[in-house]
């Protein structure tokens, strides 16, 4: 009962996927309980460390708050504050004195990237200090299957397409691309800062990016999306990723050069490798001079390559 009990919070809490549940007749397989075991070590460890959020002034009224999941873009102004994503629920303290140190009081918005835990996992505790978080159809759909029709983790605003937002005297044009990293993306431009937020269309950790099939992403929608950005954008403009360093144009075009690579190598492969298990046997992303992260490795990444583009 205790691990069923750890299991519940582990999901809400976006520790583990709802697509990672391997429950038979009611009860818990040994490979779960192993899994829960190891994650309850894990979370111990993490809560005893603390967090080191990093704080970089981007312009006088924009900064990019680093700390543990997606990069949070901080916006200031006469109006007030708003915010573009949240990171974790457990970090939202420490987030609001991180903001309350730029200014006091709290975001009146929080514009959400994508669905993503590690996106929107502030999203209650912000909502009931009195934010009002804005996102993409798709994610108030994803977060109300998730979180339930009454939960403060839902958009209070959601959008279609596109969306603007005047405040702060800055125009903030909020775009959405379909089918890219996942299936509600949204880029959030400052058009008068020239500075763009990409959420997790850019992974600026010098590899390839996760593709989230299972939830609509897919490599073509990606490559479109990132080839539409990079056009209208400029060399001066601050590029900020969902994760890693602040970037600009042209680590941006190596980025989407890298994705043409990947793409290229895989589809080629296609043509002997007729089954997913086969073109994890071939190989084909072992000739990319990178390195992987540990909870994204080669293996998934073609994976997920390969499943993209044979639909």
């Amino acid at each position: 009962m205790i691990l069923f009990a750890f299991y519940s919070i582990l999901i809400r809490a976006d520790f583990i996927l709802l697509d990672e549940i391997d429950i038979i007749e009611g009860a818990m397989t040994f490979h779960i309980r192993i899994k829960i075991v190891t994650l309850l070590m894990a979370c111990l460890c993490t809560n005893a460390m603390a967090v080191n959020f990093k704080t970089h002034k981007v312009t006088e009224n924009i900064y990019v708050l680093f700390g543990q999941g997606g990069n949070i873009a901080i916006h200031l102004g006469e109006d007030g504050i708003y915010i573009v994503d949240d990171q974790f629920a457990k970090l939202s303290k420490q987030i609001k004195k991180q903001i309350s140190a730029l200014k006091p009081g709290f975001p009146e918005f929080v514009i959400n990237t994508h669905f993503h835990g590690d996106h929107t996992g502030g999203n209650e505790v912000f909502a009931r200090s009195g934010s009002h978080v804005i996102a993409h159809d798709n994610v108030h759909k994803r977060l109300l299957a998730k979180h339930g029709s009454e939960s403060h983790y839902l958009p209070k605003i959601s959008f279609s397409h596109d969306l603007a937002l005047h405040f702060n005297n800055e125009l903030a044009q909020v775009k959405h691309f379909s089918h890219a990293h996942t299936d509600g993306d949204a880029v959030v431009t400052f058009t008068r800062a020239n500075v763009v937020h990409m959420g997790d269309l850019y992974f600026n950790l010098g590899g390839l990016p996760f593709i989230d099939v299972d939830h609509g992403g897919s490599v073509n929608g990606l490559l479109k999306a990132l080839r539409a950005i990079s056009l209208s954008i400029d060399d001066e403009t601050v590029v900020i990723p969902g994760h890693g360093q602040i970037s600009n144009k042209n680590q941006l075009l190596q980025y989407i050069a890298l994705i043409e690579k990947a793409r290229f190598l895989i589809l080629q492969a296609m043509k002997s490798a007729k089954t997913e298990e086969q073109m994890v046997q071939l190989d084909p992303l072992s000739t990319l001079a990178i390195t992987y992260a540990n909870w994204l490795p080669k293996e998934r990444v073609t994976r997920l390559f390969y499943r993209s583009l044979a639909q």
